[in-house]
């Protein structure tokens, strides 16, 4: 949006420049591509709100954020643009914040210039004389506190000549909390500095929640497009190792930099730090988006999905065909035997559901597949699944401690590890109630958390 005329100074000179004011987006939008082929005057309003918002299901936080969100609104300026940075302090937060933007050459990277009580503005300028993906941040004191409460997000400053011409562009940012209980432990957790300093994180996250990026949060595309990812790494600890299951990074702008490397799978992202990714979405289905520390993703919450829709591609993947005696499909009930109906849905049980669908795509998707049919020989299918169904107390008991050894599911016998999964009592109880009523299982039991505390109490009785 152009507004007039502004002034920059260049030496002994007054450039006059087009004043345009920023478009800012929350996370994982980013705002279009500039076109100009001129150098501007770009206001930037931001405004720090203190709010309490959704860590995961049941657990809240009170986030300090830039712009209502976590991370805080994405950023785009043009190299040499002259930038006025207006900073805002909401009425009705309780402390003074600032920003550094590590786009800018100055004191602080504005921070000094950018201190700013409740109620209160402060203004800056700055030219964006360096092209890349920068980090910004809150740099009060102590600079840890405000990092790890949210206060953190990504600037682009754009080349002159622009990036190359993809079909979507996305903002994923990594970071950690460190919270008072355990992980996933309900009710409005408070920060714990402890842990924070022994860097001891209860979440690790893309876009300051667990599931932010998962199921209807999911990013899209389409097959035969090419994806951008802005990545960064608010920390305030620890460094990501940035990887998209299924896919290999054609292009990976290293350290947010102009020097490009090609056929990347996994790319160090620091804390305080950014990268570009690029790649082509040749074949459809769900790519996974995860910390390669693995444990981060599938037990504290760095996982995000990319789904890709459009036809199949058996020049870059086909999937293997199985023969009769390994095909694992879910049992079918004959015509004569329709599949009972499932129990209407209402209220606790559907919003349990709802959760529990969340807590599968996190923490069962990758052995059991979207669809519970399981793997061949390796997993057994959760999809109507006689040894599920004929006894619920021992599915819960496996959850929470595991089991080794030989079982037999639908008439296969299967001889895998299952391991414990860290889990809370309501987090087992809500993907109970899904999966015992999908994919042609008919449960009618309702779980709660109360049942699973029983079945963990009575296994620690007997020992397990």
């Amino acid at each position: 949006m152009l507004l007039g005329l502004g002034g920059f100074g260049c030496g002994n000179a007054t450039v006059e420049l087009p004043v345009e004011r920023a478009v800012l987006t929350p996370p994982p939008r980013v705002p279009a591509p500039i076109e100009r082929d001129h150098p501007a005057r770009v206001v930037v309003d931001l405004e720090v709100v203190e709010k309490t918002m959704r860590l995961a299901d049941g657990v809240e936080y009170m986030f300090w954020t830039f712009g209502g969100t976590v991370p805080g609104s994405f950023i785009r300026v043009r190299e040499g643009d002259r930038v006025e940075f207006n900073l805002h302090n909401h009425p009705d937060n309780k402390l003074p914040h600032n920003i550094d933007l590590h786009a800018v050459t100055g004191p602080g990277g504005g921070a000094a210039a950018s201190f700013t009580a409740p109620g209160q503005s402060s203004r800056f300028e700055f030219t964006a004389r360096h092209p890349g993906l920068f980090v910004y941040h809150c740099a009060t004191q102590p600079v840890g506190l405000h990092v790890a409460n949210g206060m953190y997000g990504l600037i682009l400053v754009e080349p002159k000549a622009g990036l190359p011409e993809v079909d979507r562009e996305y903002y994923v940012m990594q970071s950690e909390f460190y919270t008072r209980g355990a992980y996933g432990e309900e009710g409005d957790q408070p920060f714990s500095m402890d842990k924070a300093v022994r860097e001891q994180p209860d979440y690790v996250v893309f876009n300051g929640a667990v599931g932010a990026l998962m199921d209807e949060r999911a990013l899209t595309a389409k097959t035969g497009e090419t994806v951008r990812l802005f990545v960064g790494n608010g920390g305030p600890n620890l460094a990501s190792s940035f990887h998209v299951i299924g896919e290999i990074f054609d292009k990976v702008y290293i350290e947010a930099g102009d020097r490009v490397n090609h056929h990347v799978q996994t790319t160090t992202v620091p804390p305080g730090g950014a990268t570009i990714v690029e790649f082509g979405v040749e074949t459809p289905g769900t790519f996974l988006l995860v910390d390669h520390a693995l444990f981060r993703a599938f037990h504290k919450g760095t996982l995000g999905m990319l789904k890709v829709e459009g036809p199949e591609n058996p020049v870059v993947f086909q999937p293997g065909e199985v023969g009769p005696e390994e095909r694992r499909a879910p049992r079918v009930p004959s015509e004569s035997a329709p599949a009972p109906t499932p129990p209407p849905l209402e209220g606790a049980l559907e919003e349990s559901m709802r959760r529990g669908k969340k807590v599968y795509a996190a923490s069962c998707l990758p052995c059991h597949q979207a669809d519970g049919t399981g793997m061949a020989r390796v997993f057994p299918p959760l999809a109507a699944s006689d040894y599920l169904m004929e006894d619920l107390d021992r599915a819960v008991d496996i959850v929470i401690r595991g089991k080794r050894g030989e079982i037999v599911v639908n008439g296969e016998t299967y001889n895998q590890v299952m391991t414990p999964q860290n889990l809370t009592d309501r987090q087992i109880a809500d993907v109970m109630n899904y999966v015992t009523r999908s994919w042609g299982n008919a449960g009618e039991e309702v779980f709660g958390p109360g049942r699973v505390r029983e079945v963990r109490e009575s296994g620690k009785e007997r020992g397990r």
